[in-house]
């Protein structure tokens, strides 16, 4: 992932993009920093889950502008955000996850708000971050009604 993301830099640095060039160094500098803390290369999941995170980052950030009027930065960080998405895998829609949700409350005794933790528990591992935590609570929430 890294030696992917430094390449798409150095084409960045040649046709002398600014603010590809910015993005791409904010996504490897993130990146660096968790591979020297680890002390060893990152995994591919590894680096998935810190660009998914850098992308949930980024969402909120550009909500906060937006809710400030700051629509200049705003439009910055989804210019980041746009950069991100190539490389993290394509999101589950909201039909998909609604199925995988029916499936596993169908195979859970007891189904029931109460046990919302253990079934959030069990869907979450079972989409391993390919999705929001909070769409999958929102679909539970309606079909457990």
């Amino acid at each position: 992932m890294l030696n992917q993301l430094q390449a798409e830099l150095k084409l960045a640095m040649k046709s002398g993009e600014k603010a590809t060039m910015t993005g791409l160094r904010n996504l490897i500098g993130k990146l660096k920093v968790s591979q020297i803390d680890k002390g060893e290369p990152l995994t591919i999941e590894e680096s998935l889950k810190i660009l998914k995170s850098s992308a949930k980052k980024l969402r909120e950030s550009v909500e906060q502008y937006k809710k400030g009027g700051r629509n200049d930065l705003a439009e910055k960080e989804m210019f980041e955000l746009s950069l991100l998405n190539k490389y993290l895998p394509e999101p589950l829609t909201e039909g998909k996850i609604r199925e995988i949700v029916k499936e596993t409350l169908q195979s859970i005794e007891g189904e029931s708000t109460q046990n919302m933790g253990r079934i959030m528990g069990i869907l979450m591992k079972e989409l391993a971050g390919s999705v929001d935590g909070k769409l999958v609570q929102k679909i539970v929430l309606e079909e457990l009604s």
